[in-house]
């Protein structure tokens, strides 16, 4: 991917708007909803989205995990660029330099210190996945035990093992757990990298646990499972979780119906060997280490 200089975008989210539809478009659009099970708001914003060409349930991505875990970190687009494909997701900067958190069109970094800073548009990045979050459906978790538990509740709500889902995951968590790699030099991969991680955890602290679902044949491309970051509400505090624990949570799925893959052009990339089995090591790479 060449890398070029973009005009920032305005950090978009959710906001309102009133409408009067002619009867008969109401009553298609309420039998569309009954026969579907979508709600009014997003059966409207997806109507409104692909009549404006806008990506909906589009899960954007550059780069592949398989690139990650051989160590191909080096910054191959902007984070101006990538919030010109969403407003919602997880990835990492140039040279593993912390993790990246998109939450409500603005891009923090986690890093090695425990902080969070909101970063510019001209941050280079090696690999993000992105969407524009709308909730298809909520849900109400009256308690999460463990990562575990969190998984075994999502699986439960899940409409398929076979598509991709976002997940934005609100509340205050009794425990919580999370990782800011530091920046590494080139040619490390991406376990050793992960074995020198900042690791920090807090008791009773209020946040956003974000991220992705996706299906065990996509591990070579993305991470396959959950793959959640965290977001403190005070936003001075990120980075990718490794365990959590809560009484009561809000949890919102929006399901992805496309994928788009941007490849990197840089020389990294072009000569690395994908060809191994990366589950293993990214499996090592993402687990929480005692």
């Amino acid at each position: 991917m060449t890398v070029a200089a973009v005009t920032p975008a305005i950090p978009t989210g959710v906001s309102d708007i009133h409408l009067r539809l002619a009867a008969g478009v109401r009553q298609a659009l309420d039998v569309h909803c009954q026969r579907t099970g979508e709600s009014l708001n997003h059966a409207v914003s997806a109507a409104v989205a692909a009549m404006l060409d806008i990506e909906h349930h589009t899960l954007w991505q550059v780069s592949t995990s398989g690139a990650m875990v051989e160590g191909i970190f080096q910054g191959c687009t902007t984070i101006g660029d990538i919030r010109k494909h969403g407003d919602f997701g997880v990835g990492t900067f140039d040279g593993l330099d912390g993790e990246g958190m998109l939450l409500d069109g603005v891009c923090y970094q986690g890093r090695a210190d425990g902080t969070a800073r909101v970063v510019p548009d001209d941050t280079l990045a090696p690999f993000f996945t992105t969407t524009f979050f709308d909730a298809d459906e909520v849900h109400q978790l009256d308690a999460v035990a463990d990562l575990d538990d969190l998984a075994a509740q999502f699986h439960s709500l899940r409409p398929s093992e076979n598509l991709f889902v976002a997940l934005r995951i609100e509340g205050t968590f009794t425990r919580l757990k999370w990782r800011a790699p530091c920046k590494v030099a080139p040619g490390t991969d991406l376990e050793t990298a992960t074995s020198h991680q900042s690791v920090f955890e807090e008791e009773g602290i209020t946040g956003t646990v974000f991220g992705f679902w996706s299906p065990a044949y996509a591990s070579a491309i993305t991470v396959p499972g959950l793959h959640l970051h965290f977001m403190s509400a005070d936003l001075k505090q990120g980075g990718h979780v490794l365990q959590m624990e809560a009484a009561a949570l809000r949890m919102e799925l929006h399901q992805e119906s496309e994928l788009f893959l941007a490849l990197p052009d840089t020389p990294g990339f072009l000569d690395a060997d994908l060809t191994g089995d990366v589950d293993a090591k990214l499996h090592q790479a993402e687990i929480d280490h005692p």
